[in-house]
């Protein structure tokens, strides 16, 4: 579990852990000062390989494989109320990894889906990734923001970071959702009003994904609006929400 999961502020008090899951060509030190906003919570964060503290290890190639992993990392997580939050790629694996959990008896209790679009959509239109090559994958990171952008715009850092960026990319390009059962818990969708890949019927369609109570929020920003307006007060209000609704 210790390489796939990073908590830097265990809290045995807390009422929720969550684990959330950094988007392509993102590593578990983007959610490193969550701990901080969010205190009453315990929040993990996905390491994938290929990057950060295991960039000696194979990049992930495969999606559905990449979840069925994390899933297996999480199962000791679950001994209390688990929450994923997914940004962009992230949203998706957080997805399949709780579609797996709750196929073995073990639904989270909450996913919030941020920057991305339902699973079950089709990708954005333009050049699939697989005939990209890697300096294009670079240019469309770099023109949607986030603080990969700027190790991407960095020369002493774009031969270590491009590999792991480009591989995700082509990973979640190649993704093809399957049907199957719907989630059971509430879902939270959330995307920037500046967004300009994920449009508002895009994020609404995460609706689709469950059986539980649906919310969706547009909020100020463009696809990495989480940057510098963390979602921390929509996500204490949802899991709060969750407790009330639990005790009744």
């Amino acid at each position: 579990m210790t390489n796939w999961l990073r908590c830097a502020t265990p809290r045995s008090e807390a009422a929720y852990r969550l684990v959330c899951f950094p988007h392509a060509g993102g590593s578990a030190p983007f959610f490193h000062s969550w701990a901080e906003g969010l205190p009453e919570y315990e929040v993990h964060a996905v390491c994938y390989p290929g990057r950060a503290s295991r960039l000696d290890e194979p990049l992930p190639t495969s999606l559905l494989p990449l979840a069925a992993d994390i899933a297996e990392a999480v199962r000791p997580l679950l001994d209390r109320p688990v929450a994923f939050l997914g940004h962009s790629m992230g949203a998706v694996v957080a997805f399949e990894t709780a579609r797996l959990l709750q196929a073995g008896g073990h639904p989270v209790a909450h996913l919030f889906a941020s920057g991305a679009r339902a699973p079950h959509l089709a990708h954005p239109e333009g050049p699939e990734a697989a005939d990209m090559d890697d300096d294009a994958i670079a240019d469309a990171l770099v023109s949607l923001g986030g603080t990969d952008a700027e190790l991407l715009a960095d020369p002493d850092f774009r031969e270590l970071v491009l590999p792991y960026v480009c591989g995700d990319f082509r990973m979640f390009d190649a993704y093809a959702h399957r049907p199957g059962a719907a989630l059971t818990c509430d879902v939270t969708a959330i995307a920037g009003d500046a967004d300009p890949q994920v449009g508002t019927e895009y994020a609404a369609a995460w609706a689709e994904v469950t059986e539980g109570r649906f919310t969706h929020h547009t909020v100020q920003g463009d696809h990495f609006y989480l940057t510098s307006n963390p979602p921390f007060r929509l996500i204490e209000a949802a899991l709060s929400a969750g407790v009330q609704q639990s005790v009744r």
